[in-house]
């Protein structure tokens, strides 16, 4: 068991290393059009699939609550939340378009879409940060392998170097906090 332990660790740190020499310019960029949004009244709405679906959630909740700092609370939204909602949507027209109707109905120019997605190929995550786009609205993703579709579809894409779920997923949530972080920092005080 300690061999398997050891091995995972070292695979996940060689997973963020990797991500340290590549995206740091992303992630500073991801951060930046975020703070901009929010000082300008907008909002961030974040979703993506399954574990990406409670990373959204989780990144939505230390904006809304607190990350490390006291500081107002920040407009964010994870799409991912409500049932009501998505199995509505889902019935009535397809999951395809979960997230892109509620963009549709929530999102403004000059909020920022954040969309997570371990493949970069999740449909309905591609199909929300076009609607995002075509509003106006700023594009983010968090993806892995390439990127998938969805990098070319973002403004903003930040790849994690794997193929291995689980190291992208930890690897998602890593810069999920980071970008929590740093949008927290412009706001406390």
């Amino acid at each position: 068991m300690k061999d398997l332990i050891k091995k995972r660790i070292e695979e996940s740190i060689k997973v963020k290393e990797s991500l340290c020499k590549a995206e740091l310019d992303n992630i500073e960029k991801a951060a930046g059009t975020i703070v901009k949004s929010l000082k300008a009244g907008g909002k961030l709405l974040v979703f993506g699939n399954g574990g990406s679906a409670a990373d959204s959630e989780h990144i939505a909740a230390e904006l809304v609550g607190r990350f490390k700092k006291e500081r107002r609370g920040l407009a964010a939204i994870a799409l991912t939340a409500n049932t009501s909602i998505i199995t509505a949507i889902a019935n009535d027209y397809g999951y395809d378009v979960t997230f892109s109707r509620q963009i549709e109905a929530l999102g403004k120019s000059g909020d920022v879409a954040l969309g997570i997605s371990t493949s970069g190929n999740s449909k309905n995550v591609i199909e929300a940060v076009k609607k995002a786009k075509a509003i106006g609205m700023k594009t983010i993703s968090l993806t892995a392998s390439g990127g998938g579709k969805l990098k070319n579809e973002s403004d903003i894409s930040i790849v994690v170097d794997s193929k291995d779920t689980p190291r992208i997923q930890e690897s998602h949530i890593l810069i999920g906090h980071i970008l929590c972080e740093l949008v927290e920092e412009e706001f406390v005080g």
